[in-house]
This record gives C-alpha cells, sequence and structure tokens, in this order.
C-alpha cells in the first residue's frame, strides 16, 4: 500500500481488495454471458460502503475525500472492469444529485443509490452527435407543473439495468447550445420511457441502450437545478469521473499483468521458463511502468479535487492516457500467453474488449487532447 493512504484509507482498500477478488473475480466472464450486473453484489458493495462514499453523510454517504473513490474503482477494475462501472455511475451521478436536486428528491434517491438497492445511468449522448454534447434535440416542454420529454438517447451505459437517469435535455432554443440544456431526474418506469439495447463488443455485463422518450411527463420538482444550467453541472462531474474510469481500466491491466507475470514463470521454453528470456520480460516491465505512470496521474488529479484545485486538463490526460495505456498493455499480456491468450477461456481477450469500449466512452481521446490544448492556450494568453 502507499505510504500517503489515511488509515481510513487503507482499511477501504483493503475491503475492496478482499470483496473483488472473492466475489466479483471469480464470475467476470459469466456476467458477459448473463449480460448483466446481479443486484444482490450490488447490493453488497453498497453495504460494504464501495460506492460513492464521497457523497455527503445526511444522504447515507460517508462524507470521504474523493481519492477513496479512486482506490475502490482500482480495486474492484482489478476483477471487474464493469462491476467497478456501478461506483463510478455512483459518484458521477450522486454528484450532480446531492447538489443540485430538491432535498426530498435527493432524500429519496441517494440513499438507494449508495445502498446499491438502486442504479442511476447518466443520459447524455444522442444519435446526431456523441462529443457535440452541448446541440441536444431531446426536448423537455414545461406545462404547468410537469414537463414533457419527446426524443431520443443513444448509447446510454446501463440504461436497461437503472432505476433512473439522470437526464440532459433541451429546454431553451437550439441556438441557445450549453445555455439552453437541462437537467433532470427520470425514474425508468415514468410511462413514455422504453430501451432499446444494442449488441456490442465488449461491456456486454453493463451494456448500452438507446432510450425512447414519447411524452413522458415528471414532474417539475425533478429539474437539478436552474433551468438552463444543466451543461455545466455534467462538464464539472465529467473532471471526477474522468479519473475514476482511468484507475478502473489500469485496475484491470494490473490483472493481466500480474497473470502474465506469473505464467512466465510456470511456462518453459527452450528449457528454461520464459521469464529467463530478455525479449517475454520487457514488453511487461515497459507495461508495467507505464501502468504505474498512469495510476500516479489519476491519483494526482483526485488530490487537486480534494484540495479544491482546477484539474480539468488533468482529469482529460487520465481519460485518454489510462484507456490506452491499458489497451495497449492488456494486449501484450495476451501475446505472452502465446496460443493460450487466443483462447476465448482466458480473461485478457474480453478484458482487452471491455477496456477498449472506455477509449470511446466519457469523451474520446480526440476530445481529451481538445480540452487540454484549449486550457493551455487559455493559461498561456494570461
Amino acid at each position: 500500500m502507499d505510504p500517503w493512504l489515511s488509515d481510513e484509507q487503507r482499511s477501504f482498500l483493503a475491503t475492496a481488495q478482499r470483496f473483488a477478488r472473492a466475489k466479483i473475480a471469480p464470475h467476470y466472464q459469466k456476467r458477459e454471458q448473463e449480460q448483466s450486473i446481479d443486484r444482490a453484489l450490488i447490493r453488497e458493495m453498497g453495504a460494504l460502503g464501495l460506492i460513492a462514499p464521497e457523497l455527503p453523510e445526511v444522504y447515507g454517504g460517508l462524507g470521504l475525500p474523493s481519492i477513496t473513490s479512486g482506490l475502490i474503482a482500482e480495486a474492484v477494475g482489478y476483477a471487474d472492469v464493469n462491476v467497478a462501472y456501478v461506483q463510478l455511475l455512483g459518484s458521477l451521478t450522486g454528484k450532480i444529485i446531492s447538489e443540485h436536486a430538491a432535498p426530498e428528491l435527493a432524500r429519496h434517491w441517494l440513499p438507494r443509490l449508495v445502498s446499491g438497492r438502486s442504479v442511476i445511468a447518466i443520459a447524455l449522448t444522442e444519435p446526431r452527435g456523441g462529443s457535440d454534447a452541448a446541440h441536444l434535440a431531446l426536448a423537455a416542454r414545461r406545462e404547468g407543473s410537469r414537463y414533457l420529454l419527446k426524443g431520443e438517447k443513444s448509447s446510454i451505459s446501463m440504461a436497461d439495468q437503472a432505476d433512473a437517469v439522470v437526464l440532459f435535455a433541451r429546454t431553451g432554443r437550439p441556438e441557445d447550445g450549453a445555455r439552453g440544456v437541462s437537467a433532470f431526474l427520470v425514474p425508468m418506469d415514468t410511462p413514455g420511457v422504453t430501451t432499446a439495447r444494442y449488441t456490442d463488443l465488449g461491456s456486454k455485463a453493463i451494456g448500452r441502450s438507446s432510450i425512447f422518450f414519447d411524452d413522458a411527463a415528471i414532474p417539475a420538482t425533478h429539474c437539478l437545478g436552474a433551468e438552463g444550467a444543466g451543461f455545466v453541472q455534467v462538464m464539472q462531474g465529467f473532471d471526477f469521473s474522468r479519473a475514476l474510469i482511468g484507475l478502473q481500466v489500469l485496475g484491470s491491466a494490473q490483472a493481466s499483468l500480474d497473470e502474465s507475470w506469473a505464467y512466465i514463470q510456470e511456462r518453459q521454453a527452450f528449457g528454461v521458463p520464459l521469464a529467463q528470456h530478455q525479449g517475454v520480460t520487457f514488453p511487461l516491465a515497459e507495461a508495467e511502468t507505464l501502468v504505474a505512470a498512469a495510476r500516479q496521474l489519476c491519483y494526482h488529479t483526485l488530490r487537486l479535487r480534494d484540495a479544491g484545485q482546477p484539474h480539468t486538463s488533468e482529469a482529460a490526460m487520465c481519460k485518454w492516457l489510462a484507456p490506452k495505456t491499458a489497451v495497449d498493455a492488456i494486449h501484450q499480456c495476451l501475446l505472452t500467453h502465446g496460443h493460450y491468450g487466443w483462447s476465448m477461456d482466458l480473461p485478457h481477450q474480453q478484458r482487452l474488449r471491455d477496456v477498449m469500449g472506455l477509449e470511446i466512452g466519457d469523451g474520446t481521446a480526440q476530445i481529451m487532447k481538445l480540452i487540454i490544448a484549449r486550457d493551455r492556450i487559455k493559461s498561456h494568453a494570461r
């Protein structure tokens, strides 16, 4: 364990690691076949405090630093990168709800979220564009004490397993851009809400779906924050989730690396263990180095967040570097296992497919580099 961790964080990390390796890891590949995450498992995570522990105690959270969620994301990601997404969703949507929902709405949903009794997804992307998140078409029309929702969200992770979504919809004119976007909390059992799941390459336990809203009516009190302020809310939340994504995929990469180091010490070729061949060990040593470097970047970003310092650029760095590093490391591990690695029986192929999806979701590498470049240009123009 790292020396900078507090005793409380060490305890949380140990709990997350024990639970992940005993309860989550053994069924990693089975969850892909079932294409879902067992609700009993999510409730167990909640009971151990492994979902959004940074949320306020008044809402059932523990009020801990956000770096604690990073420790959990990495530990759970080591066992199953998909189950780690439950923690990420809890932190991302939980923050938006705790800071912007009416108190009675937050009191209803947040204790359910942190306890694992409810899953709340985030619905931002639309068919006409994923990266151009400020120009949404899904409309929220105010009629008296309610809003009517009309349109489609696409590529929404865990949509058909969620109990509710934090939805971003247009309440202003199209030409208003980001200033016309509002956020809402929408229960998924609302009449007029339906889903259709995609057939994806990986992350099948999470699943992606389109969500259709056919004049679905929600109370006006389900608007999160001021009308027209939704885009700012979600962008601030992504600074947190991008560092967590980095850690969950690096946990998955570390699992493949650990398995590969063990394998090359057992497997023999030309009369000696593979571990005696530099051509085998050097690629793994390089992957270990890059994973360790990306990991420190992610924790540095969370430390900045906990200190109340700007960290948008650092979060963007985490989001493009960590998934790329993890994909490259897992790919190398698959190759290190030779013809065994090409088997669907070993987990490397699934890790590769699952992690690759997070090179896209929550912002592509190109968008992340654009964020970094704009921030640096702005800072040098002062």
